[in-house]
C-alpha cells in the first residue's frame, strides 16, 4: 500500500504537491467511512501480480479532495491529444529501429532427470532428438519468434529463417 501511495504522490507531482498517509486498512468496503454516504468519491480499481501472487486494492478519492486541481487535470499535455500523434509516433519508430534485443537460437530441448545431470562429467555425451537437417526455433526470452535451418555463410555458422514471426510473437512486438 505504501508504494502504491508513494507512485500516486508522483503521479500527482506535476500538478501539485500531496502526500498519502495510511491511517487504518479496512478489508470491508462497507466499513470505509472516509465522506458522507451522499459525497461523490471516485473509485480506483487497481489490480497487482508480482511474481506468483495478486491481488486488487480499491482507492476511494473522495471528489471534495480533487475539487482543487480540477481545471489542472482537464488541461491538455504534450503527447495526449486526440487522434494520431505523428510526432511522437515518429520518435517510436526511430527507437524501435534502433533497439537491439537478445535473440537465442534453440536446437532442441530434452528433459532429462537432476540425478543424471548432477552426474555429468567432462567428456559426458547428452544425444539430442535433432538431425542436422531438423529445424531451429529462433527466441527472443521465452518468446518463440520463428523457424529456420541450420547453415554456413562463409566462416560462420547461420541460420536461414523459413517461416514468418509467429502470432504470439507479434502479439509481443505490437504489446511493445
Amino acid at each position: 500500500v505504501e508504494v502504491v501511495l508513494a507512485d500516486a504522490r508522483a503521479a500527482f507531482e506535476p500538478l501539485t504537491p500531496v502526500s498519502f498517509v495510511l491511517d487504518r486498512l479496512e478489508t470491508n468496503p462497507r466499513f470505509a467511512a472516509i465522506a458522507r454516504p451522499a459525497n461523490a468519491a471516485i473509485l480506483v480499481k487497481l489490480r497487482i501480480d508480482m511474481e506468483d501472487r495478486g491481488g486488487r486494492i480499491e482507492l476511494l478519492l473522495p471528489y471534495a479532495t480533487l475539487e482543487p486541481i480540477r481545471k489542472m487535470l482537464l488541461q491538455q499535455f504534450m503527447g495526449e491529444k486526440f487522434g494520431r500523434d505523428n510526432i511522437w509516433e515518429g520518435h517510436l519508430a526511430t527507437e524501435l529501429w534502433t533497439t537491439q534485443m537478445e535473440v537465442r537460437c534453440v536446437l532442441d530441448e530434452l528433459q532429462i532427470p537432476l540425478q543424471q545431470l548432477l552426474n555429468l562429467q567432462v567428456g559426458d555425451t547428452i544425444t539430442l532428438n535433432a538431425t542436422p537437417e531438423s529445424p531451429v526455433e529462433l527466441r527472443a526470452g521465452t518468446i518463440p519468434l520463428t523457424r529456420g535451418h541450420m547453415g554456413r555463410r562463409n566462416h560462420n555458422i547461420a541460420v536461414r529463417v523459413e517461416a514468418p514471426l509467429s502470432p504470439q510473437a507479434r502479439k509481443a512486438v505490437q504489446r511493445i
